[in-house]
């Protein structure tokens, strides 16, 4: 009995990390529809019903379109970053993907990010929250990529499962969005300033208790 337990752990990591990724799968199709509702080019579809105030405003619609044409990119490009065999069997898709992603995040959904942050809906609280993730989004993929050029693998492992948390907000507000008015039905705002917060900081949460495991368990192999 005590030989299976070995085998038993590694087969429900594998079904675990099975399950995790069609999840990832199932919510990141949800995402595209999402996305693709908005094209052909249309003031009035899912979100902008709640912006009609800021159209007009030229940065604030150059960041909305830019945000939603690339948001995809960083989500699926975090699907070929941290699975080993990818790793082993096609480093050159790794390492592609990863350029696509760091630039991708950096250059053109990160800085747009930040300029709706200032126009968020929900208040103050609500441009806080999205601010923070913006800057905190920003600064993990930078460091990530940092860690590269220093060829400090580990650290940019780290970093970069950082930075992918901050991108999965994308899904995971979504999901304490749907949950909440579910379970409670509060007003709309109060949801609103609820998740800006939750879609982000329990992931960092999740992900910091997940590498500082996986640094004791090195330390102690």
């Amino acid at each position: 009995m005590l030989k299976l337990l070995p085998w038993m752990r590694s087969k429900w990591r594998v079904a675990g990390g099975v399950l995790l990724l069609l999840l990832l799968g199932f919510f990141t199709l949800l995402m595209a529809r999402i996305t693709l509702g908005y094209w052909p080019l249309r003031r009035d579809a899912g979100f902008l019903q709640i912006k009609q105030q800021y159209l007009g405003i030229v940065h604030w619609e150059v960041a909305f379109w830019v945000h939603v044409a690339v948001s995809m990119l960083p989500l699926l490009a975090g699907f070929t970053q941290f699975a080993p065999w990818v790793l082993r069997r096609w480093p050159a898709l790794h390492r592609g993907m990863g350029r696509v992603y760091v630039i991708t995040v950096c250059f053109v959904s990160g800085p747009a990010s930040l300029v709706m942050a200032w126009y968020a809906n929900g208040g103050l609280s609500s441009r806080i929250a999205f601010g923070t993730l913006a800057l905190l989004w920003l600064g993990t993929t930078a460091l990530g990529w940092r860690m590269v050029l220093r060829r400090q693998w580990a650290r940019h492992r780290e970093w970069m499962l950082r930075s992918y948390a901050l991108t999965l907000s994308a899904i995971t507000l979504r999901a304490w969005k749907y949950g909440i008015v579910l379970l409670f039905e509060p007003r709309p705002m109060d949801v609103y300033r609820l998740v800006a917060w939750l879609g982000f900081v329990p992931n960092l949460l999740l992900v910091e208790w997940l590498i500082r495991r996986h640094r004791r368990r090195t330390n102690k192999a």
